[in-house]
Formats: C-alpha cells, structure tokens, sequence
C-alpha cells in the first residue's frame, strides 16, 4: 500500500514544468485584471504601487490596494476552490455531470447566507450559516440516492439534486419576499447574481481559513480520490475506508464552496465546466487534475471578470456570464454522455 501511494504521488517532471508555465500566465492574468476597469492602469503604474516605489500617485494607491488587489485575490481564489471542489464531487461520484450546483451545495450555501442577510448577522455568522446549509443540502441529497436502489445510481443522485435544490430554492425565494424591500431585498438580489464588486480585504482574508482546511485535505488524500473513482469495492480492497474519507472529502468541497459563496454570491457553472476542461487537457489523474482544475478556475473567473467590468456601462454581474458559458457546455455534456472521461 505504501508503495502504491508513493507511485501515485509522483508527478513526471514535465508535468509539473506545465503547472508552473501557466502558474506564470496566470500572474500575468491577475497583472493585466489590475489594469482593467473604469480607471485605467499601466502595467508599470501597477508594478510601482505593489512593490512600493516612490512617488507614486495616492489616488492610484487607493484604487490598486482597496478596489483592485482585493478583487482580483478574490478571484483567484473563488475560481481556483469553485474548480477544486466540482472536480471532487466529480471524481466521488465518478461522473462529470456532477457538480456543487447539481448536488444542490451552492442553492444550500446560498440559502444559508440569504438567512444571515436577512437577519443583519455579521460575515462570519454569514459564512457558518452558509457552511452548514450547503452541508444540510449536500447530506439530504447523498443520503435519498443511497437509499434509493435499484436504479442508476448517478440518476437517481442528479434527480435528488434538482428536487432538493428547487426545494431550497424555494425558500430562498421566501426569504426575498419577506425581506425589507428597501434595505435587505436589493442587497440579496445583487448577492445572488454573483458578484467580485464590493469584495474587501477583510472579506478575503476572512474566507482564507475556510479555504485552507478545505483545500488542504484535498491535496493530501489526492491519490485517495483515485482510488475512490474505481469504485467502493475496489477502494476497499485497497485498505480504504471510503465511508470516513467520502464524509471528509464531501465536507472540504462544501466547506470552500460555501466560503466562496458566502463572499461574492452565487458563481455557477465553473464547478462544472472546468474541472472537465482539466480532465480533458491532463487526464481523469486526480494528482493532476486538481491543481490543473484550480489554476484554469481562477484564469476563467479572472476572465469572467474582467468581461464584466468592460462590455457594458453597468457591470454585468458574474453569474449571468459564467451561465451563458456553462449552459450550452453541460448540454454538451449530455449529448455526449461519458465519452472520453475515463
């Protein structure tokens, strides 16, 4: 066992020499999303105010420290654990379809924080709040495909998915309608369409503990998740409880996507889209997969982003792109069923 572990936790060289090629692309990425927006940035101005140089203008200071940096960390970070967490939901279930949207995560993560708006409660009541409906939800939905047998079990776990999602949908839409029209309803409503415009410092340094114990498990049981997408009774006998490691590893991915929503609102479809982009560049190799998943995660969100900012007077909020995207692609994806996944 501990042989095969050490096999699977080794990556070619020339993998790896990939990885930090678009690690680099990507800095140039965040760079340029710096730049763009209402008040345009040279690439020089922006260097000079991140690493300190002198004489620099305290207008763009403000602009690159308070509005830009801020939103553009969030971002990397959104995206990249929107990606991480779709690819484990999809290597759990063995299926690409499956997603923190389909499972109904994000609808009971949303719930959750809607409830916290609603009630005034401050960002870290929010993000508990907002953890424990995405867990709620993504624990009703396991548990009636589990006990629903007989039928296609990947069926069955979608179906549950959209039935419990339109039920939390539901009473997300309870919540607008009892919400102070004046003061709660717009913030709600603007929330859920997903947005990086009032993202803050605090915000982002508030969701990095989330983060990090969600992501960290993840990246350490990586060959884990390998084995768990052969199935349970192959993972078992390779010594695996796949019981105790699903509840983990269900638990960090809704733990990040819950963190993410808890910030920037509802950011559909990326969760889905690209870990199967990933797949399709690197391979189903969770080893690989995983930092593939975050790094074109958080370039498409970055992307996603920046459309937002220039294609209209009015930002365009995130969810709105990300769907127009992600829609036709999961059509895609049932037309051509698993075809090239494994």
């Amino acid at each position: 066992m501990n042989d095969y572990a050490a096999r699977t936790t080794r990556i070619p060289r020339s993998k790896t020499g990939g990885f930090w090629l678009a690690a680099v692309g990507l800095a140039a990425l965040a760079l340029l999303s710096m730049m763009v927006g209402k008040y345009a940035i040279g690439p020089r101005q922006v260097i000079e105010v991140l690493f300190g140089g002198s004489g620099t203008d305290p207008i763009l200071t403000t602009v690159i420290w308070n509005v830009r940096l801020p939103r553009v960390a969030a971002g990397l970070l959104v995206g990249g654990a929107l990606a991480a967490a779709g690819a484990t939901y999809q290597g759990l279930f063995r299926n690409p379809l499956v997603s923190p949207d389909i499972l109904g995560v994000s609808a009971g993560a949303s719930l959750g924080a809607v409830m916290g708006i609603f009630l005034s409660l401050p960002v870290f009541a929010i993000q508990l709040m907002s953890f424990a409906g995405g867990l709620l939800t993504v624990g009703a939905v396991y548990a009636i495909g589990s006990a629903i047998r007989g039928r296609d079990p990947v069926l069955v776990l979608v179906l549950a998915g959209v039935a419990i999602g339109s039920l939390v949908g539901a009473g997300i839409s309870l919540v607008k309608v009892l919400a102070d029209p004046y003061d709660q309803l717009p913030s709600i409503t603007y929330w859920l369409l997903g947005s990086l415009t009032a993202v803050t410092r605090s915000d982002v340094l508030s969701i990095l503990p989330a983060l990090l114990i969600g992501i960290v498990p993840l990246v350490l049981l990586r060959w884990r998740i390998n084995l768990m997408s052969l199935g349970d009774e192959e993972a078992r006998t390779l010594g695996i409880d796949t019981r105790r490691l699903r509840i983990l590893l269900v638990g960090s991915a809704t733990l990040i996507t819950a963190a993410t929503v808890s910030i920037t609102g509802v950011v559909g479809w990326i969760g889905l889209v690209i870990p199967h982009i990933a797949r399709l560049l690197v391979g189903p190799d969770f080893r690989r997969l995983l930092p593939a998943a975050m790094l074109l995660g958080a370039a498409y969100l970055l992307v996603v982003d920046m459309l937002a900012r220039t294609i209209a007077l009015t930002e365009v909020p995130l969810g709105i792109l990300t769907a127009v995207v992600g829609a036709p692609f999961f059509l895609w994806l049932l037309a051509s069923g698993r075809r090239g996944w494994q």
